[in-house]
């Protein structure tokens, strides 16, 4: 049953008393970005769940699975003065049974088709979109609250309950990106970031404002050259459709997208112009 305390879950059985909740999905390392999004699932009425998992399927070979941090203890103290009803920290066996095979749903054309995270990490949302309709399915909530950081994960996941309404009745909310005091966009790879590195970083923030005001042509330019010139590694800084992701058109609203590496640490970023 469920208690005036938060409650931390580890099977599937576990979730039965929670089915209908808001929902938001987390790979941990919780900063004030994830607790947003807990709060504002608790202005919804109903018990709020929050879920840890680190889902190996989004992750390359090369890239930082084993290094992605996992403060257990911290992220369940902050989920619970944040309002979180209860915390789902699954074992990947309960995620991905071994006897169990888990198909991964269609990926949408905004997944597979703009050229920003799809392909650059062209793995990426095939593990992101098993992961979420996996926790779905297992945690059964009326709606689920993602960050508008990650912008072409939201349009993805929004796709993909939209195709397919049946196995995923619920709502997709999502919550505004927060930054830092100096604009920089809150993200738990920041901690990987040294000072010089933090100062590069904020380049990210400065480009998307430069952007401000310009066609698209002259946005894409400007924000490449505020990368450039602070000696980050760009794989786009670009003007697109904020919904499909395609080219930018005058009738509809449109998003810069930013995705940039300081060494080994890639950092992502985003808003509306």
């Amino acid at each position: 049953m469920m208690s005036s305390q938060m409650d931390t879950l580890t099977t599937t059985a576990d979730l039965v008393p929670f089915h209908g909740c808001a929902f938001v999905p987390t790979m941990g390392a919780l900063h004030e970005g994830h607790l947003s999004l807990i709060r504002q699932g608790t202005q919804m009425g109903g018990p709020v769940v929050v879920s840890i998992f680190v889902n190996p399927t989004q992750f390359a070979p090369h890239e930082d699975f084993d290094q992605y941090p996992r403060p257990l203890d911290r992220d369940l103290d902050m989920a619970a003065k944040a309002g979180a009803a209860a915390v789902f920290a699954p074992a990947a066996e309960c995620v991905y049974p071994p006897d169990v095979p888990v198909a991964a749903p269609a990926l949408p054309p905004v997944a597979t088709t703009p050229g920003l995270e799809d392909g650059h990490r062209p793995h990426f949302f095939t593990g992101v979109c098993a992961v979420v309709a996996r926790l779905f399915d297992l945690v059964r909530p009326a709606s689920a609250i993602f960050g508008e950081k990650d912008w072409q994960q939201l349009q993805v996941i929004r796709a993909m309950v939209e195709a397919d309404p049946s196995r995923f009745p619920l709502q997709i909310d999502s919550g505004p990106t927060l930054r830092e005091a100096d604009g920089l966009a809150m993200s738990s790879r920041n901690a990987y970031l040294d000072a010089a590195q933090r100062d590069q970083a904020l380049a990210l923030s400065r480009a998307l404002e430069l952007a401000q005001g310009l066609d698209p042509t002259a946005a894409e330019g400007a924000m490449m050259a505020c990368l450039l010139d602070a000696g980050l590694s760009v794989d786009y800084a670009v003007i697109r459709d904020a919904v499909s992701l395609g080219a930018p058109r005058a009738d509809r609203p449109t998003r810069a997208l930013i995705a940039a590496s300081l060494g080994s640490i890639r950092l992502i970023d985003n808003g509306p112009v």
